[in-house]
C-alpha cells in the first residue's frame, strides 16, 4: 500500500525563487530540492521570465512545493488563516528564525510564552507567508 502524504504548496507572483533561496539561507536544516523554470519546460518555452514551474524545498524533513503564477493569472493573496508551524530546537534558533522572518515582514504576535510553550510568535514574512516559530 502506498502511503499518502500531505505537502504544503505555496503559490507566488514571481517570487518563488527568491523565497526558496531566502528560506534555505535562514532556516536551519533546509535545502532546495528542485527548481525548474517555465522556460526550461517545452510546454512553456515561449515564456522568457525566470518563473518557477516546479520548485520544492525541504525544511527539517518536510517538503514544501512552490510555484510562480504566470502574469495573466494572479496568485491568491496569502493570509494568516494558514501558517507554517516550525519547531525550534533551541532558544537561539528561535531568535534567529524570528529575526529573519520578521525582517521586512509583519509580526502579529510575540515572541511570547503561551501555556507550556516557552516562546512562540506569529509572523507574516516579506513574501506574504505566515509562520509560527515555536520553542518548547
Amino acid at each position: 500500500m502506498v502511503k499518502a502524504k500531505l505537502t504544503p504548496f505555496i503559490t507566488l507572483n514571481g517570487k518563488a525563487k527568491e523565497a526558496k533561496t531566502f528560506y534555505a539561507q535562514v532556516l536551519p536544516d533546509t535545502k532546495i530540492i528542485r527548481m525548474e523554470f517555465y522556460h526550461e519546460n517545452p510546454a512553456f518555452s515561449e515564456l522568457k521570465e525566470e518563473l518557477v514551474l516546479y520548485g520544492s524545498l525541504e525544511i527539517k524533513g518536510t517538503e514544501l512545493f512552490f510555484l510562480d503564477m504566470q502574469k495573466e493569472y494572479a496568485a491568491p493573496t496569502p493570509n494568516w488563516s494558514n501558517s507554517l508551524l516550525l519547531d525550534c530546537a533551541t532558544e537561539a534558533e528561535f531568535d534567529e528564525i524570528f529575526a529573519a522572518l520578521a525582517d521586512q515582514g509583519s509580526v502579529m504576535m510575540g515572541p511570547e510564552a503561551v501555556g507550556d510553550i516557552r516562546k512562540c510568535a506569529w509572523i507574516t514574512d516579506k513574501f506574504g507567508i505566515t509562520w509560527q516559530p515555536v520553542w518548547k
